[in-house]
């Protein structure tokens, strides 16, 4: 019988407890700046709108020493003086990454991160990108 909460955790536990483990390595690679890891987290829980993981994250960014004032300014990094260049190109490719819109020009993306980051850290960006857009939606699946 179906019940109103299904929780992947109690069903299919090693699953979950792979993808934590893809999570902790990106973590542990530390290719990604912290104050940037925690901002790209929380900027697709934003777009996704799951309030589980951006109180989650905020309170992470805090604990790693980010400022309230950029944390509030994150929705709108754009307009915002207070993001570098680099960080501004990587909540560009967190956006395209996780509203997938169909004209979006990846290459010219791609091209732009490569100004900033290395192969390896894009391919840490997209994989970390991914994750939490696949945790945001176990999430919110859940409520």
């Amino acid at each position: 019988m179906l019940t109103s909460d299904i929780h992947p955790n109690k069903q299919l536990p090693d699953a979950i407890k792979y993808l934590y483990q893809i999570h902790a390595y990106l973590n542990d690679l530390s290719i990604i700046d912290s104050k940037l890891y925690h901002l790209i987290l929380l900027r697709a829980s934003q777009i996704n709108g799951c309030a589980f993981c951006i109180k989650m994250h905020i309170s992470e960014a805090l604990k790693n020493g980010e400022e309230q004032q950029r944390l509030d300014q994150l929705i709108i990094w754009q307009h915002s003086d207070k993001y570098s260049a680099e960080e501004k190109v990587a909540f560009a490719w967190v956006e395209a990454l996780t509203r997938l819109h169909p004209q979006t020009n990846y290459a010219v993306l791609r091209l732009a991160l490569s100004e900033y980051f290395n192969e390896q850290q894009i391919s840490a960006l997209t994989l970390l990108t991914s994750m939490i857009n696949l945790w945001n939606r176990i999430g919110i699946a859940q409520h």
